[in-house]
């Protein structure tokens, strides 16, 4: 008798225990930053194993089957997501534009991030007049019109794909500038900072291996919630004929052949434009979440 009310009584403890486990791993990790989460690794396993996965080559053409609907519309499975113009296999493009959006977007994330923390650590460095000049430099890059800039580039100096990949780095760089030089002149008056300065380590020492990694969290945050933009400056580029050109492709660039088929053949572009939504929604969610987590003002 007294084990069957023992075990009456113990029996929903388990249960409750399992409930509150998941309740707190919920609250660290929403529904929606695991979702985001999945279709990012989804993305870069894609962009990894595009040859693997792309059923046709990206450039093969088949006139004979152009612009055959994708299946649910009518079509087959030897083209899942319908073709194009030209008898391309738009799931076969779709991968291999993943791929190339993802490539651009990172390497030009990762100039800006490198061109403004540098000169936002040699202004926090040096003060004075290196300060005003970074901070003109600052103030002139965001008063620029990019878009103007850009065409006057690839019009002069011809479209290529790593001069496109630096333009888009040189673009933002101003708000890894700012970001940096603030940080970096609160770290110099810490206590950390002047130590190790009394010590009589140099100033790469200081900066490289005690004031950077200290800041780096939030400017790893600026790089999450910069990223999505930079997705949307080259498909935005692409899109107007001005980013990839052919044969590569991109998200932009399938997105901007498929405009003069949207009433005939919409799933040309609907497909690469789900992908952008989607992707940049995801990487904008886990921004905002890494903001919470690693921001130390927002604790």
């Amino acid at each position: 008798m007294d084990n069957l009310v023992a075990g009456t009584v113990t029996a929903p403890l388990p249960l409750a225990g399992r409930r509150r486990r998941a309740a707190r791993f919920f609250e660290a990790w929403p529904p929606s930053v695991l979702l985001a989460i999945g279709w990012i690794v989804a993305m870069l396993l894609i962009a990894a194993f595009a040859d693997l996965l792309a059923p046709y080559k990206y450039t093969a053409t088949d006139l004979r089957g152009r612009l055959t609907p994708p299946v649910g519309l009518g079509g087959t499975m030897r083209h899942v997501l319908g073709s194009d113009e030209l008898g391309r296999d738009v799931l076969s493009r779709l991968l291999f534009s993943i791929r190339m959006s993802l490539l651009i977007a990172f390497f030009g994330t990762m100039l800006a991030a490198a061109i403004g923390t540098t000169l936002g650590l040699l202004a926090a460095h040096f003060r004075r007049w290196v300060e005003d000049v970074v901070l003109m430099l600052i103030d002139f890059q965001a008063s620029m019109p990019f878009l103007i800039i850009a065409l006057a580039v690839l019009a002069f100096f011809g479209n290529s794909l790593v001069l496109f990949i630096c333009l888009i780095g040189f673009h933002g760089w101003e708000r890894y500038a700012r970001i940096t030089r603030g940080l970096a002149i609160s770290a110099n008056e810490q206590g950390y900072a002047a130590a190790v300065r009394q010590l009589g380590a140099p100033a790469w020492r200081i900066y490289g291996l005690h004031v950077l990694p200290n800041i780096a969290s939030t400017l790893i945050v600026s790089m999450t919630l910069a990223f999505p933009e930079t997705i949307l400056l080259e498909s935005g580029l692409s899109f107007l004929g001005l980013g990839v050109q052919p044969p590569l492709t991109s998200l932009g660039n399938m997105v901007g052949y498929g405009r003069e088929y949207l009433q005939r053949a919409p799933w040309i572009l609907l497909a690469p434009s789900a992908v952008i939504v989607l992707t940049t929604l995801s990487i904008s969610i886990l921004g905002d979440w890494l903001r919470d987590r690693l921001d130390p003002t927002l604790r």
